[in-house]
């Protein structure tokens, strides 16, 4: 009687929160599907942004790296934001920076207007992605629930990257590119409505503090250094000027934003978070894991547009297999942890994406979507799917209240970051391993051209078919071998680094929610 007097009697506001879970689990995932996806909604469109607004090769892959770069060093900073600010204050206002950046990137008439806009979405995704996963522990008891919650964010997250492909070729193919964009602004504005009204706050949740903004600058500017250096020796080789100078100036930065972090009394990186072995397993095997499936994401993409011929929608229907696996392993994963504890999921899982890695780094000219595609994806999504849940879980464990946005938001940095550098070095190792080829299968057509062939490739440089296949299909396949590296050593920390069997239910917030 006396909690039906109180709802009575509370504002529609206050009285709806907590009181649908739902709905309030619906607007955190959506906004973490929004902001994952971005990251590969994009690939599928980037033929018709280069057409559109004259981009050339090497500029084209910073409408990827300009996202994923700002929103990976930007995390941490976010989940401090939500720490000092308020989580469901910060959650909003990072989901409209990200539709505000949308839509000007929608809008787009030059490359440097998009890769503003792309970096600015990686600003209002550091901020909302975060909160997000800290509003969860918030609005979700401890047990069951909560392990459910976090199952569906996993798979979302997950789940994401997939999902962002497919969207990308349906809108490309039926609209226009500009709609990989448009796509989020009602979506993010319908969040930003509903946060309110179904989203739980705790107030005794915000730690009044003081931003680390040299450390976010030397983070974020160090990552993006290195990932250039990266991307440049691809193309100019390792002994080029600016390659050196670019990686000698992220050991600079990175060195001064450890030096940082251990001098100022709130760190946006609080180091001792490192100290708890089954957390820095759990943020090292994120990186690796991650940088393993940007490349999966990356490769494959190219591998069938370009070598099986599918249109951008057929292209993002191949990799619905891989997303319907990610979300049943994930939601398994989730329901079970209580039983089995993390241990298990993130050992099986481990194995799962090596295996799945090995099997796609055998691929050749001659091979088909369902005969080397179709199985790799699949291995890797149950792999994916299994270690999401455990891990998060793993990472959040025994963190102090004041710190939960630095504990989430170092796990998300590790996967942007390892997926960012990662794949960076992978397109280092494509590039090399085809320049390589290149000259092999040049000079097998030069011993068999007819003069005319020999006059065109001298005036444009280009292979015909089937040769200019090999080069591209012995490239994908090199970097899927250096892959099986990060593979191998997600198996090795998962077996080895990480201990706990059963894993308590974090500590870090108030899970009976509340405030106003």
């Amino acid at each position: 009687m006396a909690t039906s007097r109180a709802l009575a009697t509370a504002p529609p506001a206050t009285a709806r929160r907590g009181q649908h879970p739902g709905i309030a689990l619906t607007v955190i995932a959506a906004t973490q599907l929004m902001v994952v996806l971005d990251i590969t909604i994009v690939n599928i469109a980037l033929p018709h942004i280069q057409q559109a607004l004259k981009f050339n090769t090497t500029d084209l892959s910073w409408v990827i790296n300009a996202y994923t770069l700002t929103f990976g060093g930007l995390l941490l900073l976010g989940g401090r934001a939500g720490d000092i600010l308020g989580r469901r204050r910060v959650f909003i206002v990072g989901v409209l920076v990200f539709s505000l950046a949308s839509l000007l990137g929608g809008f787009a008439t030059s490359s440097a207007w998009l890769l503003a806009a792309r970096a600015l979405q990686g600003l209002g995704g550091a901020i909302a992605s975060p909160t997000a996963l800290a509003l969860i522990a918030t609005n979700f008891k401890e047990g069951p629930d909560r392990n459910r919650a976090f199952g569906v964010f996993s798979a979302v997250a997950g789940a994401g990257g997939a999902i962002g492909l497919l969207l990308g070729g349906m809108l490309t193919s039926w609209l226009s590119w500009r709609w990989v964009f448009f796509v989020n602004v009602p979506i993010g504005i319908a969040i930003a409505l509903l946060a309110p009204l179904y989203i739980n706050i705790n107030e005794s949740e915000r730690h009044p503090g003081r931003f680390d903004l040299t450390g976010a600058f030397t983070a974020t500017a160090g990552m993006v250094s290195l990932v250039y250096g990266f991307i440049r020796a691809s193309e100019h080789g390792w002994t080029d000027q600016v390659t050196l100078t670019a990686f000698s100036l992220a050991v600079v930065l990175l060195a001064a934003f450890l030096l940082n972090e251990r001098r100022v009394p709130q760190p946006i990186t609080p180091l001792h978070l490192f100290r708890d072995r089954n957390r820095s397993g759990a943020y090292g095997l994120m990186l690796c894991v991650a940088a393993a499936m940007f490349s999966i994401f990356f490769f494959i993409t190219l591998f069938v547009q370009e070598i099986l011929g599918f249109s951008p929608l057929r292209a993002g229907f191949a990799f619905l297999p891989i997303s319907a696996a990610i979300i049943g392993a994930a939601q398994f994963a989730a329901r079970n942890q209580l039983r089995w504890g993390p241990k298990p999921f993130l050992v099986t899982g481990s194995v799962l994406v090596l295996t799945g890695v090995a099997w796609a780094s055998r691929i050749d000219i001659n091979s088909s979507y369902v005969g080397g595609i179709l199985g790799p994806t699949l291995l890797f999504g149950f792999g994916m799917g299994s270690i999401f849940v455990p891990v998060m879980l793993t990472a959040v464990s025994k963190v102090a209240p004041h710190e939960t946005g630095a504990a989430t938001g170092m796990l998300n940095t590790t996967q942007q970051v390892g997926g960012s550098l990662g794949l960076s070095i992978l397109v280092t190792v494509y590039g090399t391993a085809s320049r390589d080829e290149a000259r092999q299968q040049a000079g097998k057509f030069l011993q068999q051209a007819t003069p005319q062939e020999v006059l065109r490739f001298k005036a444009t440089g280009q292979l015909p078919q089937p040769y200019s296949s090999q080069v591209l299909v012995h490239g994908i396949s090199s970097a899927f071998q250096l892959g099986l590296v990060f593979a191998a050593l997600a198996v090795v920390i998962a077996a080895l680094v990480i201990k706990v069997r059963r894993l308590p239910e974090p500590t870090a917030v108030n899970p009976s929610g509340g405030g106003a």
